[in-house]
């Protein structure tokens, strides 16, 4: 009863929102995912018996690289809601490559996997149901309920817990995780670490860093208020150093409005501003990286990361990439989407807005960031071939 009453409300909702979902299918950011997960353009199911992995941000999408690489590549599926998560699972050798419809689709638009794996917090019921209805064994890997989060997803315990009731294997980041998880219906809970750190990216580019700055500062997955935020933070160390700032936008849809910005501010200051996509030296005392998949490149040349999303209430982004360079890394206090990957970093300086110019100036005086946790696949990697064989 549940099942059929959830499809109507879905269909419900889905009809409703369809005039406002087609306006917003013309704007850059959604051109291609509104259209295929919400009108199914360009947008055919995957071929039958296969490992269907689900995943959202770019992320999540390099985190499970190990796994698929331990895979036939004619058994992978791969889908993500998201334009990066796209952008980012179209590099891995299988042409099975979809956004994930919308709810309303999926009875229909699913065909029989032999396996389903999401990623983290991609809990949606449809998914679940229906892979499981059609053969599926289903896992929810390195899964993860912050402190924050988990009054708001207690509230609603009755729907988690008919999702978890389609879910055969949970995996957690971490016992406190797997303690959550289970008030909300899991079962089967094994915890193996956060799977982020088992397989960092590493650089695939390598650029110059210039010796004529004293120090290269790295905005890292900037959100909107944190460049104008450490901007002003730089430019109080530029006053004590010749430094260098490289700005890393984490949407590409705020290239323009983020260029905008630092040009008019360089101008003003008389320092010198380059795009990456138009000048790969690195000369400038500015550059703007509108381009994904460099962020990696850029922390190998960085003296100290500032990372995004903990200044605005977004709550933080990975700071593991920026740790194995042994960066110095300072963010603000709004992480709470990022706890137990801060609690496995020796030497995060966690400081609020004000306090910001101050840390960035005396960043030598911080300890260079070391990632002090294990993550293990094995376990994973083996339930998953045994479905296989």
């Amino acid at each position: 009863m549940f099942y059929y009453l959830y499809c109507l409300l879905a269909a419900s909702l889905h009809l409703i929102f369809t005039p406002v979902l087609f306006a917003l299918s013309f704007k850059r950011k959604y051109k291609k995912s509104i259209p295929a997960r919400f009108f199914l353009l360009n947008n055919l199911p995957f071929k039958e018996g296969g490992v269907h992995f689900h995943v959202c941000s770019l992320g999540e999408a390099n985190a499970i690289k190990p796994l698929i690489e331990s895979l036939n590549s004619k058994d992978i599926r791969l889908s993500t809601t998201t334009n990066t998560g796209f952008e980012a699972i179209k590099k891995y050798k299988t042409k099975e490559i979809r956004f994930l419809p919308f709810e309303t689709f999926l009875p229909f638009w699913i065909k029989p996997q032999k396996v389903l794996v999401v990623f983290e917090a991609e809990l949606w019921y449809m998914l679940f149901a229906v892979s499981k209805k059609k053969g599926a064994k289903t896992f929810l890997i390195n899964a993860r309920i912050s402190e924050k989060s988990y009054p708001r997803y207690y509230r609603f315990k009755w729907l988690y817990k008919k999702i978890f009731e389609n879910i055969d294997v949970v995996y957690a980041q971490s016992f406190e995780d797997a303690r959550r998880l289970k008030t909300l219906g899991a079962h089967n809970i094994k915890v193996n670490g956060n799977i982020k750190f088992f397989n960092l990216a590493k650089p695939d580019a390598e650029y110059p860093k210039r010796k004529r700055y004293d120090s290269v500062v790295c905005a890292a997955s900037t959100h909107e208020g944190e460049e104008e935020l450490i901007f002003n933070a730089f430019l109080e160390l530029k006053r004590k150093e010749n430094a260098q700032l490289i700005v890393v936008p984490r949407h590409p849809e705020r290239f323009d409005e983020v260029e905008v910005f630092l040009a008019r501010e360089a101008r003003k200051r008389r320092l010198s501003f380059a795009k990456f996509s138009e000048d790969k030296s690195f000369k400038s005392d500015i550059v703007l990286v509108d381009a994904m998949g460099e962020l990696i490149n850029i922390y190998a040349i960085s003296d100290v990361a500032v990372l995004g999303g903990a200044f605005a209430n977004i709550g933080g982004h990975n700071a593991a990439e920026a740790a194995q360079f042994g960066c110095r890394i300072i963010s603000g206090p709004n992480y709470f989407n990022q706890k137990d990957i801060f609690k496995s970093i020796e030497g995060i300086k966690i400081v609020p807005e004000v306090e910001l110019a101050g840390a960035l100036v005396d960043f030598r005086d911080l300890t260079p960031a070391k990632i002090d946790t294990n993550a293990k696949i094995d376990e994973l990697l083996e339930d998953i071939k045994n479905v296989l064989r």
